[in-house]
């Protein structure tokens, strides 16, 4: 136990390395940051990367800690706030809609058996089976014909019904008793009282798990915005990040930071939902 122990913590070391460097050269002046990384990015003068010969100097703890590129990245260039908030904007209606659709399809799935039913579900395996990049260009196809070409819209809707959702929350009310609906029927709740008040508080774990999922996904989404937006000022943050690394290098720490931001607090939030919807092991007594 204890070699395993010391293991899993060497391993988590390991990944908690590039954050804790990203975080730590946040806070390092641009000077310093030429100093220690200006190999890493020089180009030759065909604009290609050049060869690193030496030894790069990886730095945990700046010389002097500096706050102003979050002062460049807050204040003085507006544009950064901007694509952080294109982010929120695109992805938050895409989290709650999908989790609210799909508690109804899982619900919907649950409580009607059938062929048709099995048929239907299975469409959904497939689809979520698909990377989206196979769905690319009939969702570019699609969204051209509705006219929704460079809106939200576009971004939006193909989110809203993924079935990913759908499906991680149908096979968690699978295991829901069948008595405790039969119960709920018997005191005379009709299918609606059924999912609200017995359905949806039993899946509250999967739920809010499944949400950070999702938001974790779509805040990191960089295809779907580079093919169905043209407008660079809709962009969200995880299109610009790959600007800022190309122009200017010593900004992308802060921005990598205040991007990291949204997704540590939506894990720390819903850690313990996260780690009950991944156990449940049917903790519901008939």
């Amino acid at each position: 136990m204890s070699i395993a122990t010391l293991l899993t913590a060497v391993i988590s070391l390991l990944f908690l390395m590039p954050i804790v460097l990203t975080i730590t050269n946040s806070f390092m002046s641009p000077t310093e940051f030429t100093a220690n990384y200006g190999a890493i990015f020089a180009t030759t003068k065909s604009g290609g990367r050049q060869f690193v010969s030496e030894l790069v100097n990886l730095k945990f703890i700046p010389d002097i800690v500096s706050f102003n590129q979050y002062g460049t990245v807050l204040f003085r260039s507006p544009e950064y706030l901007l694509k952080f908030w294109n982010s929120v904007i695109l992805v938050v209606p895409i989290m709650l809609f999908q989790l609210a659709i799909a508690a109804l399809a899982g619900y919907g799935f649950y409580r009607y058996k059938g062929k048709i039913r099995g048929v239907i579900f299975f469409a959904y395996i497939i689809l979520m089976l698909m990377p989206y990049q196979v769905t690319l260009v009939p969702n570019y196809l699609v969204t051209s014909k509705l006219g929704i070409l460079d809106t939200y819209w576009a971004i939006w809707l193909p989110g809203i019904f993924s079935p990913f959702s759908v499906y991680l929350i149908t096979k968690y009310m699978n295991r829901i008793p069948v008595s405790c609906i039969e119960a709920a029927q018997i005191d005379g709740a009709g299918e609606w009282k059924v999912f609200t008040r017995i359905c949806l508080p039993l899946c509250k774990g999967i739920i809010m798990s499944t949400g950070i999922l999702v938001f974790i996904d779509y805040w990191n989404m960089v295809e779907q915005p580079l093919i169905l937006l043209s407008d660079p000022e809709k962009y969200p943050l995880s299109v610009y990040l790959s600007k800022i690394n190309s122009g200017e290098v010593s900004l992308a720490f802060a921005v990598a930071t205040i991007y990291l931001i949204p997704t540590l607090l939506v894990f720390l939030y819903g850690e313990e939902y996260l780690v009950e919807g991944i156990t449940y092991q049917g903790g519901v007594k008939q």
